[in-house]
């Protein structure tokens, strides 16, 4: 909005002209985010307290050592992360080029899946089951990926090709099979966050590493110059979702305020699915799917460890963790909780620099 409104006044104030840069606006979307978050938070948990949407811990007999690690986490506050979507879509129509398509699209899959989110945790809540069926569930991401998938496909300016990390000029060629690429990089990033989303500020800090490494890369891919320089793709308009990206960081800094251990609030699924989806959309547009196993490289892990023990179980009948998801590894090893997340923060740190420099190995 504020985009739209000052940038045409620039001719009457040349002040005005700062709201035309990218960095600018970026800046301005994650102090944004993250007062609205800090200032509006203990608001939503007072209200969230007040309607009992609160969480619920699985019985004893079905997570035996966790329940005694995690029982005192029943009656917290969840589906916090409705204000992370509610400050991400606020900062974006004060900051964002809403005339963008990219952004829209963004949008739309933010709340998308912001929506699934909220359906799978009132169920949870409401009717004290396991939330939406996984049909259901996967149906809405499968969804949200064939829309994503058929508008980069006829995007003329985003080339359904995957650009290899690492070569240089290096792309495969998919043809119309990137569309079910696309609908597998939605599906697997939404669940892969959630499946994170298990200990106090865990999938939030990680998040928060992953986004400030995609604003970075939205910008450098919608430069010319700098594309150019670093020899990958370059895509006019999704530098303006850096600004997006920069919002996300915002919102999760100013969540993690009140979902840092001990928690006052929890994420659900209204903010895991939503986040995810996010980061997966914003990879897809800027051409760096293939980098989401580097920088995400925690929630590749956590997913992989979900199989392995599932597949584990199944044909040997025995288990390689001592529970999944990994963190739940290392709570059962005797870590304390602040303990796995500050860690697994610290790896997703690295990867997050790691990923960056990869820009310039080619």
């Amino acid at each position: 909005m504020l985009y739209h409104l000052l940038v045409p006044l620039r001719d009457l104030f040349a002040g005005f002209n700062v709201f035309r840069y990218i960095t600018f606006r970026s800046a301005m979307a994650a102090i944004t985010t993250f007062f609205f978050c800090v200032i509006f938070g203990e608001r939503l948990i007072r209200r969230l307290a007040a309607l009992k949407v609160c969480e619920t811990v699985r019985p004893k007999e079905e997570v035996r050592g966790l329940y005694d690690l995690h029982h005192h986490k029943e009656g917290t506050p969840t589906m916090g992360g409705v204000i992370i979507v509610g400050a991400v879509v606020a900062a974006m129509v004060l900051w964002g080029d809403l005339a963008n398509r990219y952004v829209l699209l963004t949008l739309f899959a933010t709340l998308w899946l912001g929506v699934v989110g909220f359906i799978d945790d009132y169920i949870k809540l409401r009717f004290r089951r396991r939330g939406l069926s996984v049909k259901a569930k996967l149906l809405g991401q499968l969804l949200l990926g064939l829309t994503l998938g058929v508008f980069v496909y006829l995007d003329p300016n985003v080339p359904a090709t995957l650009d290899i990390p690492f070569l240089k000029d290096a792309a495969v060629h998919l043809g119309v099979f990137y569309v079910f690429f696309v609908m597998l990089v939605v599906v697997g990033t939404s669940n892969a966050v959630n499946l994170t989303d298990g200990l106090d500020g865990l999938a939030t800090g990680c998040i928060l590493m992953v986004a400030f490494s995609y604003g970075i890369m939205s910008y450098l891919s919608g430069h010319a110059r700098f594309s150019q320089y670093l020899l990958i793709p370059y895509i006019d308009g999704v530098g303006e979702l850096a600004v997006f990206c920069a919002a996300v960081v915002g919102a999760c800094l100013g969540f993690l305020w009140f979902n840092c251990y001990p928690a006052a609030v929890f994420m659900g699924d209204v903010g895991a699915l939503a986040l995810g989806g996010a980061i997966g959309v914003v990879a897809v547009l800027i051409k760096k799917e293939l980098l989401l196993v580097i920088v995400g490289g925690v929630f590749v892990a956590e997913v992989v460890s979900v199989i392995v023990q599932v597949a584990s179980f199944k044909w040997r009948k025995k288990r390689v963790l001592r529970m999944a998801p990994l963190h739940h590894h290392f709570q059962m090893l005797g870590w304390a909780e602040p303990k796995v997340i500050v860690r697994f923060w610290i790896i997703a740190a690295i990867l997050a620099f790691f990923t960056l420099a990869t820009l310039k190995l080619r």
